[in-house]
């Protein structure tokens, strides 16, 4: 009998051993706008204001406040909300980062992200090229989460959501 349990409790530790938590998971996006960084500038350095520009969002609401402890809550076109904090901002820069707060899988399959923003000068006096790049968790950070809260779900969303809200922001000032 002790035969037959000495492989089994193996075969138990190894899979144990080949389970594991999520990874972190990276998107980056850039866009060329043809506006300089000022009016650029002038159009995402409100940190409540994404509502404005970005097409997947219902509604942005915030504390006003662009500095560290900031907070926004973000309200998808299908109702469901999160709450961001701001980390990091430069005005001088040109750029801030920000971290999920409070999440809400049922809005964004992401359990945490961080996310930073920077606008800088393009090829010529007339453009900048604003650059969006996010470190995230998966929505489920057991060892099997549900395919809709996996890694790739959660980098097909964070992707799809920083090109949204650049071409929403190109589209914005380019018209």
């Amino acid at each position: 009998m002790q035969k037959l349990l000495l492989p089994f409790g193996a075969l138990l530790l190894s899979n144990s051993v080949l389970a594991h938590g999520p990874t972190p998971q990276k998107a980056k996006e850039s866009v060329t706008i043809q506006a300089p960084v000022a009016k650029v500038w002038e159009a995402v350095k409100n940190f409540d204001d994404i509502g404005q520009w970005h097409p997947d969002l219902k509604a942005a609401e915030g504390d006003g406040k662009n500095a560290s402890g900031g907070t926004r809550k973000l309200t998808f076109q299908n109702g469901e909300s999160v709450v961001e904090e701001l980390d990091y901002y430069s005005e001088p820069e040109h750029e801030y980062s920000y971290r999920l707060k409070a999440e809400n899988v049922k809005a964004f399959p992401t359990s945490s992200h961080t996310v930073d923003l920077k606008v800088a000068p393009g090829d010529g006096a007339d453009s900048s090229v604003v650059t969006v790049k996010s470190r995230f968790y998966r929505g489920d950070t057991g060892n099997t989460p549900p395919e809709n809260l996996s890694d790739e779900a959660a980098v097909r969303a964070m992707t799809q959501f920083i090109k949204d809200g650049l071409s929403g922001l190109k589209a914005k000032l380019e018209k």
